[in-house]
């Protein structure tokens, strides 16, 4: 009687070569279903098989003895963030602080009174607290002034200290981000993770060049260059966009960040060239003009009366801007023209804005004032029958219509601040230049 046995095909060579008996190999059978190639060995009848035999080792370890320490209620280290609408008391409950006397210090003391007001979300809460709930330290953000209010359980373990506050050391780091326009501007900033801050600065600088109601078109491309900062409690704040390119239907637009001798920034073109206008021709965002430059019928005297100026209707409280930088030349009452404010520009030219609810906070004669900034509120005092504002653009003391008058345009940077420019820029403009890059793929023969 002959024993079979089978064998997968892949073992054979390694009992071929342990085994000295000689084999003979039968067969080799396909099985196509499966995949497996098997073969067939013929043991001779006279020739025994033995088992392969198991011994089962266990090797004892060497287990160092671990000794247990006395208990010592060691504190556990918390940090968390404050959540929207989080007060101390839920902190607390949330850090697991069972402490009235810590909470009752929070409460007592001017330093914790301020970090209550100021709790803000997404900032971080540093505590120590021990198994009972009793707190060992707090360390609470203060917002304005950037440090921390932070209070410590004294040596003697009753009643509590504050520890000097240290200001937050605050890192600045440069991002990059491009994109192109699939339905809309905003769109395209999010599918790149741009903050809406920085999305909406890239179209207010851009906005003089492109109007981006109209313009805009499928396939324009953006990038930009941009501060971000950070502090220790990890929250990162979108800061300055230092360079911006857009391509709007294949025209491009390049504006690099730029400090002037005076110490203001403003953006201007690749070649130096400022984006700012001198003059904005209104000193309101959103208005409608009620009455022109020239003579008509006053509406309370009823007599023909020349109007020097342009009115804009505007609900009451609307903010008035600077239409350019200047200095407060008058700031108070002046007859019909009622709550006045006249800023004297470069040259010979002035502005006035009459009319007014009341003026900016900290706004009087001889403060220096930027395009832009607000400098009163809409009303109608003085002559008037309701909420408007009546704008004046004066040359040598003279009235002029401001929707006609050709307003100067800010100089292009030349000579030794030209050059300035170009050294801050070209960095810049190499980072915008890395952005754009698409390297081109070369045919292998």
């Amino acid at each position: 009687m002959q024993v079979r046995q089978t064998r997968i095909l892949a073992e054979l060579p390694s009992l071929l070569v342990s085994s000295k008996r000689p084999w003979l190999i039968a067969g080799v059978a396909s099985l196509s279903l499966l995949g497996v190639v098997a073969a067939t060995a013929v043991v001779p009848e006279a020739m025994s098989v033995t088992p392969a035999s198991t011994q089962k080792v266990v090797e004892p370890l060497q287990i160092s003895a671990v000794s247990v320490a006395p208990e010592a209620n060691l504190p556990f280290v918390h940090d968390d963030r404050i959540l929207p609408g989080d007060t101390i008391q839920s902190i607390f409950s949330r850090l697991g602080i069972d402490d009235a006397e810590a909470l009752n210090f929070v409460r007592s003391t001017p330093e914790g009174a301020q970090a209550m007001r100021q709790l803000r979300a997404g900032r971080s809460v540093t505590a120590l607290v021990h198994a009972d709930g009793r707190l060992a330290s707090l360390s609470l953000p203060l917002s304005q002034s950037g440090g921390r209010f932070t209070m410590e359980r004294d040596t003697e373990g009753e009643g509590f200290q504050l520890r000097t506050q240290e200001a937050i050391t605050v890192d600045t780091i440069v991002e990059m981000r491009t994109g192109t326009i699939r339905h809309s501007l905003f769109g395209a900033t999010d599918a790149v993770g741009l903050p809406d801050s920085i999305a909406t600065r890239l179209a207010d600088i851009f906005g003089t060049e492109i109007d981006f109601h109209t313009d805009l078109r499928k396939g324009d491309t953006f990038s930009v260059v941009y501060e971000s900062t950070i502090d220790e409690t990890s929250i990162m704040r979108p800061g300055r966009i230092l360079a911006a390119e857009f391509v709007n239907q294949g025209k491009r637009h390049v504006v690099v960040l730029h400090r002037g001798a005076d110490g203001k920034d403003q953006y201007y073109s690749g070649d130096g060239r400022s984006l700012r206008q001198a003059f904005l021709r209104s000193p309101l965002e959103f208005s409608r003009v009620t009455s022109g430059f020239g003579r008509r019928l006053h509406p309370i005297h009823k007599s023909w009366r020349n109007h020097n100026g342009v009115d804009y209707a505007a609900p009451t409280g609307t903010p008035v801007k600077a239409t350019s930088d200047g200095i407060v030349s008058f700031a108070g009452v002046q007859g019909g023209y009622g709550n006045l404010v006249v800023l004297r520009h470069r040259g010979k030219l002035s502005t006035a804005y009459a009319h007014l609810n009341g003026f900016a906070p900290k706004l009087r004669q001889g403060v220096s004032v930027s395009q832009g900034d607000i400098i009163g509120y809409v009303g109608s005092t003085g002559w008037s029958t309701g909420p408007h504002l009546h704008y004046e653009v004066r040359i040598d003391n003279v009235a002029h219509d401001p929707m006609k008058i050709a307003l100067p345009m800010v100089e292009s940077l030349e000579g030794k601040e030209l050059a300035a420019f170009k050294r801050s820029a070209d960095p810049l403009l190499q980072r915008l230049a890395l952005l754009n890059y698409q390297p081109t793929s070369v045919a292998s023969r």
